[in-house]
């Protein structure tokens, strides 16, 4: 048969190894990701998640969740690969090789009368005279003539033997594997052929590079618009309020592209109603208020009237449609919220430092939208100091049922957590009004609910001290802890429809100058990314300071323990500032969880850099002294010497005293020194 129609059946060969290539590896890609995915899902098991619907397991939620655009894609592209693998497999058409005897049916070495009675008795089945059909024609000149002769004739045989042919060497030949009426230049199948080549050779790899400038133009890595991050950029201010942090966050691009229909008129002017109070609007003048908010952007009322409505819980009575929209404002939140908490981290201050209080405004509305509380209630009031919204958050709490409990005088969040679980049973059914099960799904979540733990350093490597301009190295040992003994988790948080990380933020800052020193986010659902980092910083960290291999080792192992025990290292290096004495507060906040955060104090002494460049400190009785006025003494002690006075011996001298001071400098008054500064950097939560 013409090679051409060989070529042709290797068509769907081509086409499955082309569909394998990028499928096979993308397909076990995304089955390791499923896989890692479910290993995080460990979440809240109390009855108010349960009946949330939202890790409720049914066939149609697996499906709805497995039906998106990629996964109907991949499926579809398997079957397309089965279906091509089950027709290699069986199609009729196949290459044959030019085998005289077999094309006679004759056995190999069959002798000339063998040869010459099976030709004649193809020739009456396939011969022109005696078969009319066209194909059997072709068949009898290109097979059968070819065997016989083949087999026949000397020099048709010794080409055989020789080459395999009887017309003696054959060239190589190759071929497209592409159906043959695709490669028909002459007939009509030649245009086919020139916009099948134009289109996948040069208009499929245009459409795609247009696709990906254009997004990549418009978005960021992390699928943030770069439109939004302008605006955050200029909209953030070092004092803007926690309570003002919404505003600024609703003006992200994103939000701009929901549609704004007529038939939301009317549920949004009630919703409106529902969540006034939530708006900081002057009751004085209620309907001047109202107007003015109306009359902002649409897309920007609407937004913000959803997420109060989320806030508030007043999401009961929406419309379908602005249940999709609010579905849409809350998926977003929390990667918008990252980049608004990295605006606010931004080195913007001539000594490279970020603003404290907008980052801690975000990552507070961060926990009201994810636990879904009112702003409203972080302030001071329910009979509580610092606010109910630490309750709300635990399933069947009200703002009555704080009031019924500040009553007796449990009036903080942390006192209800510190009682014991039979005082806290008591408290909640007799007070509060609590069934059993009532007050085992608060237990639930109570044991869900992490409590963090600090251990800070912060030193000049190989050096002694601290002195203005070092590269100083923070080292944070943050330790998390449960009830229940879980570390990795999901947070409670029945109303807010996605899944969604613990991700918690460390900040080194100082709190009266709202500078933030330095800052890195924290997991602690991925343990073995925690491992290997935390293995590489310590043993690079104990190299440079000289230890041993063996000591390294042991500082790797302790390290390694300490991940598996809860606990994330935070290695990071600034510039000392100025001299002087800091009193900076180091934060870790959760920013899905209220009242979970924690603080601890550091005293950073910052010394004046000698003329020397040496790191020595001395111990006086009112404190550590600088280099300079341990040397004052010491001269005073030894009597006065004049300035422009200079000896032979004046190096000798000082390597002497250089000697003397060795010991004293290295010593235990450095040790003082590094105690007096471990007393700040000791963990005292508030």
């Amino acid at each position: 048969m013409a090679a051409s129609e060989e070529n042709s059946s290797l068509f769907p060969i081509f086409i499955l190894t082309m569909m394998a290539l990028p499928l096979v590896p993308y397909t076990i890609l995304k089955l390791c990701r499923a896989a890692t995915k479910k290993t995080k899902s460990i979440h809240c098991q109390c009855g108010v998640c349960a009946r949330s619907g939202k890790y409720h397991k049914s066939l149609f939620k697996r499906i709805s969740n497995f039906s998106t655009f990629s996964n109907l894609t991949l499926v579809l592209l398997w079957v397309i690969m089965a279906f091509l693998v089950y027709y290699i497999k069986n199609m009729s058409t196949e290459i044959q090789v030019f085998e005289p005897f077999g094309i006679l049916g004759l056995e190999s070495g069959a002798s000339d009368s063998e040869i010459k009675k099976a030709y004649r008795r193809l020739s009456i089945q396939y011969h022109p005279d005696k078969n009319p059909d066209p194909e059997a024609h072709k068949y009898f000149v290109e097979y059968i003539s070819k065997a016989y002769q083949a087999l026949t004739d000397p020099v048709s045989r010794e080409n055989y033997e020789k080459y395999g042919h009887p017309d003696g060497r054959q060239g190589f030949q190759m071929g497209i594997a592409l159906p043959q009426f695709l490669l028909n230049i002459d007939g009509a199948s030649g245009g086919i052929l020139l916009l099948w080549i134009v289109g996948v050779c040069i208009l499929l790899p245009l459409v795609i590079a247009v696709i990906y400038l254009s997004r990549s133009s418009k978005y960021t890595g992390n699928y943030v618009m770069h439109q939004t991050l302008l605006a955050y950029y200029h909209l953030m201010k070092p004092s803007l309020a926690p309570s003002k942090v919404l505003d600024v966050f609703i003006k992200a691009a994103e939000y701009m592209e929901i549609p704004v229909r007529r038939i939301d008129d009317e549920p949004l002017h009630k919703l409106l109603l529902l969540v006034r109070s939530e708006l900081n609007l002057d009751s004085k003048n209620i309907k001047q208020e109202q107007a003015k908010f109306l009359k902002q952007h649409p897309q920007l009322v609407k937004t913000q009237l959803l997420i109060q409505a989320h806030l508030t819980r007043e999401t009961a009575g929406l419309p379908q449609t602005l249940n999709g929209d609010l579905k849409r404002v809350l998926e977003l939140v929390p990667r918008l919220l990252e980049e608004l908490m990295k605006m606010s981290l931004i080195p913007r201050s001539p000594q490279g430092y970020g603003w404290l209080r907008p980052a801690i405004g975000v990552v507070e509305l961060s926990q009201c939208i994810i636990q879904a509380v009112p702003l409203s209630a972080r302030k001071a009031g329910g009979g509580s100091t610092e606010g109910i919204a630490s309750f709300l958050q635990l399933p069947y709490f009200t703002e009555a049922v704080t009031k019924k409990i500040a009553r007796k005088k449990v009036r903080t969040f942390e006192e209800l957590r510190g009682m014991s679980l039979q005082e806290r049973a008591e408290l909640l059914s007799q007070a509060a009004g609590f069934s059993a099960s009532e007050v085992q799904d608060v237990e639930r979540v109570l044991e869900m609910m992490p409590s963090l733990s600090l251990e800070v350093n912060c030193e000049t490597e190989g050096e002694e001290g601290i002195q203005e301009g070092d590269i100083v190295t923070l080292q944070a040992w943050v330790k998390l802890e449960r009830a229940n003994g879980l570390i990795g988790a999901l947070p409670h948080a029945p109303y807010y429809p996605n899944h969604k990380d613990e991700n918690f933020w460390f900040l080194l800052a100082d709190q009266n100058l709202n500078n933030v020193w330095f800052s890195q986010k924290l997991s602690f659902v991925d343990e073995s990314t925690a491992i290997t980092t935390a293995s590489k910083a310590i043993g690079e960290m104990a190299e440079v300071s000289g230890a041993s291999a063996k000591e390294t080792n042991n500082a790797v192992r302790d390290a390694v323990e300490k991940v598996k025990g809860g606990s994330r290292l935070v290695m990071g290096k600034f510039q000392a500032p100025a001299e002087g004495t800091y009193n900076l507060t180091c934060y870790c906040l959760c920013d899905a969880w209220i009242g979970c955060d924690t603080k601890t104090s550091l005293k950073l002494k910052v010394l004046k850099r000698t003329r020397a460049g040496t790191r020595g400190v001395t111990m006086g009785e009112d404190g550590p002294l600088l280099e300079d006025e341990a040397d004052e003494e010491e001269e005073n002690e030894e009597g006065e010497y004049d300035d422009d006075y200079e000896s032979e011996y004046s190096e000798d001298e000082e390597d002497e005293q250089d000697t003397k001071k060795g010991p004293s400098a290295n010593g235990d008054t450095c040790k003082k020194d590094k105690q007096s500064g471990s007393e700040g950097s000791g963990s005292d939560d508030e």
